[in-house]
């Protein structure tokens, strides 16, 4: 039977429609439509014609055929791009489990009426002299706003439009005034915002590439080449020059006339990655991410769909930057939890962009010098291409590392919280002149409050956490924003034995500035860092060698390169966000290596104090010797143990309800219905129990944890779950999946 009905989405950026809408397909348009194409549909009571994106094609419509309207037309200037945009929000929807509106508000910017930047100039149109004369008339009139204008324009035959507005405080009037009198012409043209623009391009050094490296790019460029791009995983020490490759392989990918598109983890990555690509591709290369004002990512997207720029360069939201020749995707620090979408549909950056470069016809390169396991263990599979980088090429060699034992420092009476041999080296440093990170994986001023006599630990009233204490003395949840003054005495025992247990970055630079006087000292961690360009104030005040040490959160550990940095404290490696996740040991692994790599990167050598009362614990024991490949050996074992990924799959189902008791009654009969179904499927089940975190905001939280060795069969279960839950009407509760969740819910 003939597809004669299409379900289609009205543009999101002109109507806040939440789901799709059927439409007969006219015979002249029969066969010539899929899905992905931009018609014109008839809409609303006007039947005003409006944008739709078709989101599939069917036999059989679900509401009656005669009811139904019909599409218009093809949408002229049918864009390639979008249509690829749709398809992978299709295979998004499919992959990670949401609506298709939810998708398609993930890959497609959303257009606010943004106004084009103008820029207009004042332009002379008669003769110097004929100008000296009509000022003098206009002086003789009283016309001092037109005498004004003309006396600059004697000088100059054109004028910035600002500048006559608001320096020499003329109004638009007399502007037009001038203009009926053909003395004066005021043109506008179109100018994009750019949030690059004022970085300086300083001449880069060619530096030469090892053997390793120019293997990885020759590779790269010959199987694009030969039409069979491929997957790659650059798994290179930190210094290794993962960069530079980048750079080569972007320079020939311009040499094609193909576009690349660069994801970095953080935010706080951006300055100084986009000043080593803007140094070689100077203005064919900008940014987008959160911190750009609404008319700068308006403008950005509208350069890459144009062809104004060949490179871009941000968080996973960049990936779906409309780039109409897209030839390469670079994934640097592919390990990096935040390439993980927490919001849903929960999509993660590295299959995603996998599934693009094969729409596209590109070649997907991920870097790391800590990849993660599932990277690592396809690369081993052959499902990527797998190129190891092992010496460092930026003069310097790995730093010598010193785990020190706090819990025997305690013992000793060492209570602070810098241990003696960091204590000694940072001494050492200062006085040498040379610069000092220091990371530590909490944030804010102080941790919980506990009463030292009952043990009661203050928690938010509308969230299953504790509290915080900051320094102007309010008690806040990080999670809800519910705040209160600190006690004096237990609410239940009446004991004034109550305080909190201050590990946070702002304390801590406290002490350094007790105990080091002298030093100057910068933090960065998300209390500092909240507004725009504080990432890159921070960075190039530390890089300028402004500052002694650097003091931050995991932002500072992530890629940056600072070669006068020769020692790097680890503060207190065992403490995690997700102590209780099976991902815990990789993440601190990750960390370490990370931040033991960036001592010593230049000609100095490098020194790294790993603080930890699990001195024995094996991540950290490899993460001191800088030892991947045991640490993935020794860390995939623990996988296979309890099946989970990349050994297996996993998918996460969380319920969310503000009646507690409905909520539990839901989540069994889902479990149930799993269990009862697909017994026999090579399933495992964890749960259904209460979330880790079982409240926010009064809202009770629910899990149900499914493991599998195919994620098809879980894709079949999801879809079992969603038709189940529409059955029996549960719609006053919101649920979410998460395949191979980066946390333990």
């Amino acid at each position: 039977m003939e597809k004669s009905f299409a379900k289609v989405i009205i543009d999101i950026s002109h109507e806040k429609v939440d789901r799709p809408f059927e439409y007969k397909i006219p015979a002249s348009l029969m066969g010539k439509l899929a899905p992905g194409m931009c018609v014109n549909v008839p809409f609303g009571n006007g039947n005003k014609l409006r944008k739709a994106y078709i989101l599939e094609l069917e036999e059989i419509p679900e509401f009656p055929a005669p009811k139904l309207k019909e599409i218009a037309s093809l949408a002229e200037g049918q864009n390639g791009v979008e249509e690829q945009l749709i398809a992978l929000a299709a295979w998004i929807k499919r992959t990670y489990g949401s609506t298709m509106i939810q998708a398609l508000k993930t890959v497609l910017p959303a257009k606010q009426k943004i106004s084009e930047k103008k820029k207009k100039t004042i332009l002379r149109l008669i003769s110097r002299d004929e100008a000296v004369a009509l000022q003098a008339q206009y002086i003789r009139k009283h016309q001092t706003a037109k005498a004004r204008v003309l006396e600059e324009l004697t000088e100059q035959e054109c004028l910035p439009y600002e500048l006559v507005t608001e320096k020499l405080h003329v109004g638009k009037a007399t502007l037009q005034s001038l203009e009926k009198e053909l003395v004066l012409k005021v043109v506008s043209e179109d100018v994009y915002r750019d949030p690059v623009g004022t970085l300086q391009a300083k001449k880069c050094e060619e530096k030469v590439l090892s053997d390793e490296q120019k293997r990885i790019i020759s590779t790269v460029l010959e199987e694009y080449d030969n039409g069979s791009p491929g997957c790659y995983l650059i798994h290179g020490i930190t210094g290794s020059g993962k960069t530079e490759v980048y750079i080569r392989l972007i320079e020939q990918m311009c040499r094609r006339g193909r576009q690349t598109i660069v994801l970095i983890p953080e935010i706080a990555l951006t300055y100084q990655t986009l000043m080593r690509f803007y140094q070689h591709f100077g203005n064919r290369v900008s940014v987008l991410n959160s911190t750009l004002s609404a008319g700068e990512k308006y403008d950005q997207i509208k350069r890459a769909r144009d062809g104004d720029i060949d490179i871009i360069i941000g968080p996973r939201s960049a990936l779906f930057t409309p780039f109409p020749k897209l030839g390469l995707i670079i994934m640097d620090e592919e390990h990096e939890s935040s390439y993980k979408s927490d919001a849903v549909p929960r999509f993660h950056a590295r299959e995603t962009a996998q599934e693009l470069a094969r729409m596209c016809g590109a070649s997907l390169v991920l870097g790391s010098a800590t990849p993660s396991l599932e990277a690592y263990y396809r690369a081993q599979n052959g499902d990527y291409r797998l190129f190891e980088l092992n010496r460092r090429l930026t003069g310097g060699s790995l730093p010598t590392v010193h785990v020190v034992d706090l819990r025997k420092e305690l013992k000793e009476g060492n209570r602070s919280v810098f241990s003696r041999k960091l204590q000694e080296l940072m001494k050492d440093r200062l006085t040498r002149g040379e610069q000092i990170m220091l990371f530590l994986n909490r944030r804010g001023y102080a941790g919980f409050i506990s009463c030292r006599a009952c043990g009661l630990v203050l928690k938010c009233p509308h969230c299953d956490v504790s509290l915080s204490e900051h320094k102007d003395g309010k008690l806040r949840c990080h999670y809800c924003g519910y705040e209160q003054s600190m006690v004096s005495k237990c609410p239940e025992c009446g004991s004034p034995y109550i305080m909190g247990f201050k590990a946070g970055t702002q304390q801590i630079e406290e002490q350094i500035k007790i105990r080091y006087p002298k030093a100057r000292v910068l933090r960065m961690d998300a209390d500092t860092t909240s507004t725009k360009d504080s990432y890159e104030e921070i960075l190039a005040a530390f890089s300028e060698e402004k500052a002694d040490i650097l003091l931050g959160t995991q932002m500072i550990v992530k890629g940056h390169d600072f070669p006068k940095v020769t020692l790097v404290g680890v503060l207190a490696a065992d403490l995690s966000p997700f102590a209780s996740d099976y991902r815990a040991g990789e993440r601190t692994f990750q960390l370490l290596t990370q931040a033991a790599g960036r001592a010593g990167r230049g000609k100095l050598p490098g020194e790294v104090v790993i603080q930890t009362y699990q001195p024995e614990h094996y991540s950290i024991a490899h993460a001191a010797k800088q030892d991947y490949k045991g640490f993935y050996e020794e860390e995939l074992l623990y996988r296979e143990l309890m099946s989970y990924p990349p050994v297996s799959h996993m998918m996460a189902f969380l319920l969310q309800m503000s009646n507690e008791k409905k909520g539990k009654i839901y989540i069994e009969q889902i479990a149930s219905l799993v269990k009862n179904r697909f017994c026999g499927h090579n399933i495992v089940t964890i749960g259904p129990s209460s979330a880790m975190i079982g409240k926010i905001n009064d809202v009770y939280r629910f899990v149900f944890y499914i493991k599998c060795g195919q994620s098809e069969e879980l894709e079949k279960i999801r879809e079992c779950i969603e038709q189940y839950m529409e059955e029996n009407e549960m719609e006053d509760c919101n649920t979410s999946f998460d395949f191979d969740p980066c946390h333990i819910y």
